[in-house]
């Protein structure tokens, strides 16, 4: 494998909590070897990314510059970074056409519960969202771990989708 970024983008339905929760997570932790983005599949009109899942980044000391919501159709276009590995972190994008990925990426679903839905005080909310943030670390830091040799494009797939079960 060569020593350049492995590109990944994290895809949710509205790209507000977990997609942007992985983003800023592997770009925080992913030491030059991963660069991460995330979009959604339908992004609501001025959608932002979730106040609380923004709180919980700043609190682990992850950086929130640049996290906006944006539509995955950003990634589709000729001018987008190609992309090494999707991956879908809700069960609604996971079962939707996604378009077409220039360089055919890897792809894996890594499903988590979503911390902004229900109802709950604030704190209950807060806490989900900090579950959350630590069950992605989790899986990214497995992922960091691996051996250079488990990262080329041929094993990646699979490599990602294993992490599914962890």
């Amino acid at each position: 494998m060569s020593d350049k970024a492995l590109n990944v983008l994290f895809l949710c339905t509205h790209n507000s909590a977990r997609s942007i929760l992985a983003e800023a997570i592997l770009n925080h932790i992913g030491k030059g070897r991963f660069k991460a983005w995330s979009a959604g599949s339908s992004p609501r009109e001025n959608q932002q990314p979730n106040a609380l899942g923004l709180q919980v980044l700043k609190s682990a000391g992850i950086s929130v510059e640049g996290l906006r919501s944006k539509s995955w159709d950003e990634f589709g276009a000729a001018d987008a970074p190609h992309m090494d590995l999707v991956i879908t972190v809700c069960d609604n994008a996971v079962g939707e056409v996604c378009p077409y990925w220039p360089g055919q990426p890897a792809t894996a679903h890594w499903g988590y519960p979503d911390p902004s839905a229900g109802e709950g005080s604030d704190a209950q909310k807060l806490e989900a969202f900090r579950q959350t943030l630590h069950a992605i670390k989790r899986r990214l830091d497995i992922l960091l771990s691996l051996p250079h040799e488990k990262l080329a494009k041929t094993l990646l797939q699979t490599t990602a989708r294993d992490l599914a079960k962890e």
